[in-house]
Formats: structure tokens, C-alpha cells, sequence
């Protein structure tokens, strides 16, 4: 890689804020606040609204949309239309 072109890389703690876990990986992204970490160390912390301990997908809470039920509820309501 050349020198000076790329962000630099380094440890990053990520803070839930909706399930309030967080956790420390390598980015790129930047912040200003900082944050103790449990070993003891100090590591720039970047606020998110969503991860995956609080995304309906990944906790189970996603909702299944039954779209055979909404055809034949919108068939019912406005009846066929065309040549059968």
C-alpha cells in the first residue's frame, strides 16, 4: 500500500445505543469521545443507533408478512380483473 493515501486503522469500540452492549473491533471510523475499555485501555467510541444485539432480524422479533393472504384479501375486496 502507499503511504499517506489511507485512513488509519486502528481498535474501536462500538456503543448500541437501543440494546446498550458494546464492542470493540478494528475500523477505520474516527470519533472524538473516548471510552475505558475492560482491559483497561482508552479507545475512541462511535454512538450507533442499530447493531445486530438490537436489529429485529438477529434478535428474532422480525415480523413474517403473509403475502399470499394479502393477494387473495385484495382479490376478494376488488375481484378479478381480464380474461380467465
Amino acid at each position: 500500500m502507499k503511504p499517506g493515501i489511507h485512513p488509519e486503522y486502528g481498535p474501536v469500540v462500538f456503543r448500541d445505543k437501543a440494546a446498550g452492549s458494546a464492542f470493540l473491533t478494528r475500523s477505520t471510523a474516527t470519533a472524538a469521545k473516548t471510552i475505558e475499555w475492560e482491559d483497561g485501555n482508552t479507545y475512541p467510541v462511535v454512538d450507533v443507533e442499530i447493531s445486530s444485539a438490537s436489529h429485529p432480524f438477529h434478535t428474532g422479533t422480525a415480523r413474517v408478512l403473509d403475502t399470499a393472504g394479502r393477494v387473495e384479501r385484495f382479490e376478494r375486496r376488488y375481484g378479478r380483473s381480464g380474461a380467465n
